[in-house]
């Protein structure tokens, strides 16, 4: 561990801003890509070189929230065709899909800001909101709000770590498992809804 971190803080800044950017980007697309290390990883090295901890945010927390937002327009251009003509028709009918707005409807902010907050969950959610055709700036709003809370504080963490790299990746990991503990209960619910609305 400590010759990549070696390694990595000679790189050129811009690369560095540049790497923890797409690693934090990239967990919208690809959700088992751990975004959040990404963070952790940025506030560390800021915290042990010159890298600027405000910077690490600003390029992470952007390409996570552009990247969320743009899985959000893929859903909000393609998703009803995709679930209508596609293949997705088996995954969703018409009357699962009536209940998915009527959610949005009722609990969208409130559920796009809390599932910011969920690994796994956080980049199922935005692709939905599209899909059910919410308006940008309710998707957006609480999407950005969540992932600066939650950014900033992996940010922080990591800068004020010091040489205590693994206290820290230990704790986000036990904040991770209760947090994934948390995203299994609402995928079996939502299997259980898929299962029952069918």
């Amino acid at each position: 561990m400590s010759g990549a971190l070696a390694w990595m803080v000679g790189l050129p800044g811009p690369v560095i801003y540049g790497f923890l950017a797409l690693g934090a980007a990239l967990e919208n697309v690809v959700p088992p890509v751990p975004a959040d290390t990404f963070v952790l990883l940025g506030g560390f090295l800021a915290g042990m070189s010159d890298l600027s901890a405000t910077l690490v945010f600003v390029a992470t927390w952007l390409a996570n929230v552009a990247s969320a937002l743009a899985m959000y327009r893929v859903g909000h251009t393609h998703g009803r065709t995709f679930f209508e003509l596609g293949y997705g028709r088996h995954l969703l009918n018409r009357r699962q899909m009536e209940r998915m707005q009527r959610f949005y409807e009722r609990w969208g902010t409130l559920a796009i800001f809390l599932t910011r907050f969920v690994p796994g969950v956080r980049s199922v959610v935005p692709v939905f909101a599209g899909v059910t055709h919410r308006r940008f700036l309710p998707v957006a709003v609480p999407l950005a709000a969540a992932s600066g809370i939650w950014y900033g504080a992996l940010v922080w963490a990591g800068a004020m770590a010091g040489s205590n790299l693994d206290v820290v990746v230990a704790w986000v990991t036990n904040v991770n498992r209760l947090l994934l503990a948390v995203a299994l209960i609402l995928v079996v619910a939502v299997g259980v809804w898929w299962r029952r609305s069918r």
